[in-house]
């Protein structure tokens, strides 16, 4: 069961279907269980817009939303012998009581009662794109549908993720302490590690301490796979290795958060293996962290969500001209996107159920603008690799500094501030 009342998920059914056209019907599936290897399966995680709508977190189900507000659930039926081995299902009339279903059905009998309960409507609704097998489904209930009456109007299939992600998008009271509590685990963990991180450690020892640190604090699982990487594996963005020797002198990126409640927290810290940063490092560190505090600076209600991507590449383009690892006027620079041979990733990302929040960036050519409670991650950072044409004291240098930034009325909150990110103070912390 969830951190967030039952009661919360059925309003938030009716309050979408008030966004859907009369006479017409969301489907969405929830995510099945996958094989690991043989015999053996992943740990199981519900899909994450199925579970922002239901509460449900059980594998193969189907939900309907009809846009009267009437929900439906296919799930399966309840199985005293596989609850032996598998553990604990709510069956038709558990998931129908507990989670204020109207109706449920058995799974196995969508493709024969799907079809007939969409018949006549206008539209179906779904996230087209996100699951072939499951769109391919969605045809055939279709088809089938539409040939059961040869008078009736054929329904039109519609992609409703702009109008879901929106709302996801905006948190509420409830989601909003879930990620303040998964903040808060994740802030603990970087801090325990940085204050045992010890010279002649390696990737993985410094991995399985995130990750013990995430079980200490409440979080049975991270968000995404750790990224421990140390010396010029931290020019790799999606470095996942994490198996290297640290040498005396090497800095180590790790970007590492957690999961609480399904809702995620992501951050990331580049602090050295031996508690002192060089006198390059730190130059480096700082045109990141200038960047950092000043793109979320623009995060103000009213602004384009934007705003902070074009406040990072102008700090850093002038930061590493200050320092001549760039050439030519600021304009020049920005205008031919120089900085992107140090600075190749966008600054952020929404964030929620999803590490990368399924939520748009623009609708019909529009920036997004920031309203009070979004959470958006602030990440810039500069990356020198061995290829790159300049003086050999900077290559293999690689720092990123992110944080999850909530959009409030007064401008932002760092949800994450705890973790230090001033270089002294990240000395500091790991001397103590």
């Amino acid at each position: 069961m969830t951190d967030i009342n039952i009661n919360f998920f059925k309003n938030r059914r009716l309050n979408l279907a008030k966004d859907m056209e009369d006479n017409s019907v969301l489907l969405l599936n929830s995510s099945s269980t996958i094989l690991r290897n043989n015999d053996t399966t992943f740990p199981f995680r519900q899909d994450s817009n199925f579970y922002y709508l239901t509460g449900f977190e059980e594998p193969d189900s189907i939900m309907l939303l009809m846009s009267s507000g009437e929900s439906i659930l296919f799930c399966r039926e309840k199985n005293p012998d596989l609850e032996k081995w598998d553990g604990f299902m709510f069956g038709l009339e558990g998931a129908k009581q507990e989670f204020h279903f109207d109706k449920t059905f058995d799974i196995k009998l969508a493709d024969e009662l799907i079809p007939t309960l969409i018949q006549g409507l206008s539209n179906l609704y779904s996230l087209i794109g996100k699951d072939t097998l499951f769109d391919n489904k969605l045809i055939s209930w279709m088809s089938k549908a539409n040939s059961m009456e040869r008078h009736q109007e054929n329904i039109n299939l519609k992609d409703f993720s702009n109008t879901l992600g929106m709302k996801r998008l905006i948190k509420s009271n409830e989601e909003i302490e879930l990620m303040r509590k998964s903040c808060e685990i994740a802030s603990n963990a970087h801090i325990n590690v940085m204050k045992n991180a010890k010279l002649g450690m390696t990737e993985f020892d410094l991995e399985s301490m995130y990750l013990n640190e995430f079980k200490k604090g409440g979080s049975r699982f991270p968000s995404y796979n750790p990224i421990v990487a140390g010396g010029k594996n931290a020019c790799v963005l999606h470095y996942i290795d994490n198996n290297k020797t640290i040498n005396d002198g090497d800095m180590v990126l790790v970007d590492a958060g957690c999961e609480y409640g399904l809702y995620a927290s992501d951050i990331t810290r580049t602090f050295p293996i031996n508690g002192k940063y060089s006198s390059e490092q730190r130059e480096i560190y700082n045109i990141v962290l200038e960047a950092h505090n000043k793109a979320c600076q623009a995060i103000k209600v009213g602004a384009s969500c934007l705003e902070p991507q074009i406040e990072s590449e102008t700090v850093l383009s002038q930061g590493l001209k200050d320092i001549g690892l760039l050439h030519g006027s600021l304009d020049e620079i920005l205008e031919k996107k120089l900085f992107r041979e140090f600075y190749y990733h966008k600054i952020g990302h929404w964030l929620g159920l999803d590490v990368h929040d399924d939520c748009p960036y623009s609708i019909n050519g529009e920036d997004i603008k920031f309203q009070e409670n979004m959470v958006m991650t602030i990440e810039p950072g500069i990356y020198i690799n061995d290829s790159a044409d300049v003086d050999e004291r900077w290559k293999g240098i690689g720092i990123r500094l992110e944080n999850d930034i909530l959009a409030t009325k007064l401008g932002y909150e760092n949800l994450t501030q705890t973790v230090p990110s001033e270089p002294d103070a990240i000395e500091a912390l790991m001397k103590s």
